[in-house]
Formats: C-alpha cells, structure tokens, sequence
C-alpha cells in the first residue's frame, strides 16, 4: 500500500540518501556506494519504487538562474473554511504555477504558501490577480524572503 509505512534498514537509508544525491546515478554506482551488489541494489530500489518510498525522479531546476530569484511567503485566511470550500480552494491553488507550495495549516491562519516570482512586481501582480482571486480568500499577510539559507530542493 503506497501510504502505508515501509521498513527501511539502512540498505535502503543508504540508497535513498545517494538517489536523494543524484537520481541518474547508475546501478551500478549505487550497488559500490552502499556496499551490496548489483542485483539486490536493483531489487531494493524497484521495491521501493513500488511501495512509493522513491516517488519519482526529476530534474532539479536552478530558479534563480531561470529569473525566478524572488520568494515570498504568504499566509491566507479563508472567509469560509468547510470541506467544500477548502477544496474548491485547494484545486484552484494547484492551478497558479507561481505557487510553489501550500499547506494548510494548524494556526491563527489557514494556509501558507511559498510563491516564486521574478520580482516584486512580478509578486505583486500574482497576489492581486492570481492569490486574492482564489475562492473564499478573505486575507493575506506577505512576508518576503531576503536570502536562502537552506533549501533542500536544490
């Protein structure tokens, strides 16, 4: 079952870690990295392909370099927040590419969004006509990054 959780000994913590590193890694880089052989490091990482530990693999973007170099995080409060309203809001969300993540969230708010564009204007014109447009958006709060410390997606 793919949302269930799934045993990870240290074989598999290891292969996550490297395929975490570089996906395009081979097997067999991966098998002496990790210290089995080919064959049971192949195994391992189709099991956890299929149970949905590796969920997929990607190509990992540099933003900055793509112009998109601005982040700000914005909180949202709903004027309305039962299951229909939360989902009507949740799958307009999905549709605005700027917002690169949103969670709802337990607080004095109800979402928080991480949204990436090229400038402040550029921001500022999303959160006009992209984000206050949302349905059942009653508020935002803004709160603009001014360097990355840390980001594990890159």
């Amino acid at each position: 079952m793919p949302n269930s959780p799934t045993d990870i000994d240290r074989y598999d913590a290891a292969i996550l870690r490297a395929l975490s590193e570089d996906g395009r890694m081979s097997v067999t880089e991966l098998s002496r990295r990790i210290g089995l052989t080919k064959t049971p490091t192949q195994a391992r990482v189709k099991r956890l392909e299929e149970t949905g530990v590796i969920a997929g693999y990607r190509a990992v973007l540099n933003p900055v370099r793509m112009g998109l170099a601005h982040i700000a995080y914005v909180e949202v409060r709903l004027s309305d927040t039962r299951e229909a309203a939360l989902q009507a809001f949740n799958k307009a969300v999905r549709a605005v590419p700027e917002i690169e993540e949103c969670h709802m969230m337990a607080a004095s708010f109800d979402y928080l969004m991480k949204v990436r564009t090229g400038d402040i204007a550029d921001y500022r014109r999303v959160l006009g006509e992209r984000i206050s447009t949302l349905p059942h958006v009653a508020a935002t709060s803004t709160y603009v990054a001014m360097e990355a410390v840390k980001e594990t997606g890159l």
